[in-house]
């Protein structure tokens, strides 16, 4: 009788831990398939590289407006920015757990290292992550396996738990030595979290809260770029460069208006909601601000109705 093909779905942020803990269940001859998940803060540009470097397939899954409604109420609160990361690990893994489910997968896997973050890997968020994800016992982290409890794929031999690790805390020694054994050189070096951990972009989005509580997947889009007025009601975003510039242009929508000066390089003001004569003067004053080549000049506007 052919042996059963034993299928892991692990999440593949791109970054050394969630590629080590791939090549450890590799390993193990376990089928793999990457899951990337994408929010306005995360995405699969990492991922990508790695899954091929691998030689997993992987798949890309949108989550942003789920993420949006965990973002405006996150049931264990923020971090030290608005970065809401008990929920935001927690869908990604009930996302995780449905696919396993319907697609008949055996568990689900993730690079995740005992204690190396602080407000999210320790061990009650690590269990609480995984019984609000319904994956009690399915959820098998490599990388600290030996430090938590066996799960279901160990007891039953379907992963071999004497082959798994117990790394812990934030000293990255150890992934990077294993790295070396594989021969892995080309990986990431850990970033500083994502924008909403961040105090100058948490302090930004928390003004657009008090703006408009029910800000959009996009209005996060807008947030990423520019700077940002909001003045008597309405809201005006200022491209820094000229790359700004365009993408401001390709996030207009319906009722919005582009403001910018005629051949003159200038910001380019992006003015949300059916601008009213006032905070289109507003805006204007904005633009020749941050414009220095229009200094002393009288220059003439353009305007768009999106």
């Amino acid at each position: 009788m052919k042996k059963k093909e034993i299928k892991a779905l692990v999440l593949l942020s791109g970054g050394l831990d969630s590629i080590l803990a791939v090549k450890l269940l590799l390993e193990q001859g376990i089928q793999v398939t990457a899951v990337n998940f994408r929010t306005n803060f995360c995405g699969p540009s990492k991922a990508r590289p790695a899954a091929e470097a691998l030689g997993v397939p992987l798949r890309e899954e949108n989550i942003r407006e789920d993420f949006l409604a965990i973002l405006k109420n996150p049931q264990h609160g923020y971090g030290a920015g608005l970065n809401p990361c008990i929920d935001c690990h927690a869908l990604m893994l009930k996302k995780a757990g449905e696919i396993m489910r319907k697609e008949g997968f055996d568990f689900v896997a993730t690079g995740e290292v005992l204690g190396e973050r602080p407000m999210s890997q320790h061990k009650k968020a690590l269990n609480i992550v995984e019984a609000e994800a319904s994956l009690a016992g399915y959820l098998l982290r490599p990388l600290s396996a030996k430090l938590l409890a066996e799960t279901l794929a160990e007891k039953s031999g379907l992963v071999d738990r004497e082959k798994l690790l117990g790394i812990s805390g934030r000293n990255r020694q150890p992934q990077m030595a294993l790295a070396a054994q594989y021969g892995i050189k080309n990986y990431p070096t850990p970033a500083g979290g994502c924008a909403l951990t961040q105090s100058g972009f948490a302090e930004r989005l928390k003004k657009l809260m008090e703006f408009n509580p029910d800000f959009s997947s996009r209005d996060l889009d807008l947030m990423r770029i520019g700077r940002h007025f909001f003045e008597n009601g309405f809201w005006i975003i200022l491209g820094r460069n000229e790359t700004e510039n365009e993408i401001l242009k390709n996030l207009a929508k319906k009722n919005d208006a582009l403001l910018e000066l005629k051949d003159i390089p200038s910001p380019l003001a992006l003015l949300k909601n059916c601008p009213n004569e006032e905070i289109i003067l507003r805006a204007k004053e904005l633009i020749l601000k941050f414009a220095p080549k229009a200094k002393g000049e009288k220059p003439d506007f353009l305007i768009t109705d999106v």
